[in-house]
């Protein structure tokens, strides 16, 4: 999803952000407008007609899952192989940590960097987040899903991580794609209720 990715580090809230203008939920569908079209732009999508993106489906704006964080630096984190769905394995490193509070209780998960995408133009500060929750395999794809962020997005003042803008794996939607794991550690024991759901189209073959 390269060019969803470009689209991504060319917003200023991505998927953590501060106050906005637009009223949330206006906010909320501009990103999603744009997620769907980039399926269209990109020719290794696997959905590829409107039709296809007509069965798309998300949760309601909701922006109690728009969470105050902290960030904590991981320091001299060692790369390592990240699993994917395919079988074959990807380098990354993991960058630092995302705390929040969510009904009383203190949540944290890792955020990535990739050691191929760093090196390439325009993606050096790419940041990358995925995910389970307890929504996986109901409401939601049981892969897991992602939220894009940036270095940038972690090191201001305000850090909201916006569940909001969660999407699905390409495996979701079809088999042959190389779709990253979540590690163990970014399992949260929570329900998010936020962001894509489960396809409605059904997987490809």
């Amino acid at each position: 999803m390269r060019a969803f990715i470009i689209m991504l580090l060319a917003w200023n809230s991505l998927g953590l952000h501060a106050q906005s203008s637009p009223p949330y939920s206006e906010e909320i569908a501009e990103f999603r407008e744009a997620y769907k079209h980039d399926f269209l732009l990109d020719e290794r999508a696997p959905l590829k007609t409107g039709e296809d993106l007509a069965k798309l489906r998300f949760f309601e704006p909701d922006d109690r899952y728009r969470v105050r964080c902290t960030f904590s630096r991981t320091q001299d984190a060692v790369p390592f192989d990240l699993p994917t769905y395919s079988g074959v394995t990807k380098p990354y490193v993991k960058y630092g940590e995302l705390s929040f509070e969510w009904e009383g209780r203190t949540h944290t998960l890792a955020v990535y960097q990739s050691l191929h995408l760093r090196t390439m133009p325009g993606f050096a500060q790419h940041l990358f987040l995925p995910f389970n929750d307890l929504t996986n395999g109901e409401a939601t794809y049981g892969g897991g899903r992602y939220i894009d962020l940036t270095v940038q997005d972690v090191e201001v003042e305000q850090i909201y991580l916006d569940f909001n803008r969660c999407y699905n794996p390409w495996c979701c939607y079809s088999d042959g794609y190389s779709c990253p794991i979540p590690p163990a550690e970014n399992k949260l024991d929570i329900a998010v209720e936020a962001g894509e759901k489960m396809y409605a189209g059904g997987k490809k073959h």
